[in-house]
């Protein structure tokens, strides 16, 4: 589904409306259809409601209340954003309820975040994954939002589309059943993204991967039935601005059993998103490339299932990697660490500038911080990881920073092996990112996106179930690193 997002310059009677109040209800006044309608609006905006509909007779007036106010305290900018998307989300879901597939926005010529947040929030709140639901999708509108406003901005609304589309690309692939996405699949819609969007894929298969000495994602394999891919995904126009590229690495384990250290049933309910980190790398870029940013990009998904066989390895085994490290596997669910630590070893031939893993790794950064923020650590500089943490803010995905002291790189010293692959129950998520350091020689940050990834319940237009978690941060990240 494809949300349209288009500019107008005249608002017409006979559509829904969505009026965005930021200092008072007189801001909706013009919209109602007389005095008793506006003491309604009053009397509603009086008790805090902050979405108040105005049944009018050829359209819905939608009034929301967007004051620079909670609980009494002034709300930072991101903070009053994500309160207008989240009415957006609101919005969507009323509109989905009524049947309704158009809806005009007004906000004020000189507020155009304001509108943007709007648009957007109504956008995300619209997806829906009715792939293996006919009936429903065959009852499924495409909605068209009109964005008034004096000025043309359909330029920025248009780079808010395909953001919006690479976010649903993400939900889209996290949210297929493991039978539909498998390892080669990933590799097939990554190509079909990359033709569309302007970037280029190159699979590696059994025979590279073994030439390359990438050793974590042969042992991992070793359980599956199918064999494994190494996505390359570059993208690197004529005008980019860093000769040593960004690179990104995405986790992209299709489904996950735990191997031998098995998960319980529960525990696998949700495993087709351990790929959620490939996901997001795929999404960010679709929407750096399909709005040609003059970045140079690469992109590295070692993907493979974790499964059971007479041939999967087991706790007990040793793995040698390319830079001659060895690691001794304790826990056959602590995978991600194994078959990411080839592709950072693999980055080292870009000579990046910077490179981030992104990776459903621990559950211990769930634990930690819950669904809300995804848990971040690394060896760049401080000021790149502010930028980060800043456009986690500015998109609402957002990062909390743990340590990466050299205190932690006990807990993974192997009596057998240079490190292991668990450390202590304590500071598991940490203990994961001074795994993934050993394999680093360069600036480099590691997002664990275990949390936010996938959420059972709705939580405004985030989920249910794939959130699209990355693909926005890293493109508002992109944007702003290299302008």
């Amino acid at each position: 589904m494809q949300v349209k997002i288009l500019h107008t310059g005249a608002i017409e009677n006979n559509i829904d409306l969505a009026v965005l109040m930021l200092s008072s209800p007189e801001e909706a006044f013009a919209f109602c259809s007389g005095k008793p309608e506006y003491d309604y609006l009053m009397q509603k905006a009086q008790k805090g409601d902050e979405v108040i509909v105005l049944n009018q007779w050829m359209r819905k007036i939608y009034c929301i209340a967007a004051w620079n106010q909670h609980k009494g305290k002034q709300l930072p900018d991101y903070e009053r954003l994500e309160k207008i998307r989240r009415a957006g989300n609101r919005i969507a879901k009323l509109m989905r309820k009524d049947g309704s597939s158009q809806i005009q926005l007004t906000v004020g010529n000189d507020k155009t975040a304001a509108l943007l947040a709007l648009t957007e929030g109504i956008a995300l709140g619209s997806y829906q994954f009715l792939n293996y639901q006919p009936a429903k999708q065959a009852k499924q509108q495409t909605p068209t939002i009109y964005c008034y406003a004096a000025n043309n901005i359909q330029p920025a609304l248009d780079e808010l589309s395909r953001v919006t589309a690479a976010n649903f690309l993400v939900r889209d692939l996290v949210n297929e059943p493991p039978t539909m996405l498998t390892i080669q699949e990933l590799s097939t819609r990554a190509i079909a993204a990359g033709q569309e969007a302007g970037f280029e894929v190159e699979v590696l298969h059994k025979a590279q991967i073994e030439a390359l000495r990438m050793n974590g994602l042969l042992t991992v394999s070793k359980g599956s039935a199918t064999e494994p891919a190494f996505n390359i995904l570059t993208y690197k126009p004529a005008n980019a601005l860093n000769a040593k590229p960004l690179v990104l690495v995405g986790k992209g384990i299709v489904y996950d059993t735990g191997g031998y250290s098995i998960k319980t049933s529960e525990g696998m309910e949700t495993m087709k998103c351990d790929m959620g980190g490939a996901a997001a790398v795929i999404g960010a870029f679709t929407a750096i490339a399909s709005n040609k940013l003059p970045v140079y990009v690469v992109g590295l998904i070692p993907s493979t299932d974790n499964r059971i066989s007479s041939h999967a390895y087991v706790p007990g085994d040793i793995i040698t990697y390319a830079n001659g490290k060895s690691v001794e596997v304790l826990n056959t669910d602590a995978e991600g660490r194994l078959i990411l630590a080839d592709a950072l070893i693999y980055a080292q031939k870009y000579e990046p500038r910077l490179v981030i893993d992104l990776a459903t790794l621990t559950g211990a950064a769930m634990r930690a911080i819950g669904r809300q923020a995804c848990v971040m650590m690394g060896t760049a500089p401080d000021e790149v990881k502010q930028r980060l943490i800043a456009s986690g803010r500015t998109v609402y995905e957002r990062i909390v920073e743990f340590p990466l002291w050299d205190d932690y790189d006990q807990y993974i010293q192997s009596d057998i092996a240079d490190i292991k692959n668990t450390g202590i129950p304590e500071a598991g998520a940490i203990t994961a990112g001074k795994f993934l350091e050993h394999f680093t020689a360069y600036d480099w940050i590691h997002l664990d996106i275990a949390g936010p990834t996938f959420i059972k319940s709705a939580d405004h237009y985030r989920g249910p179930n794939g959130t699209g978690y990355g693909a926005r941060l890293l493109y508002d990240f992109v944007k702003g690193f290299f302008a």
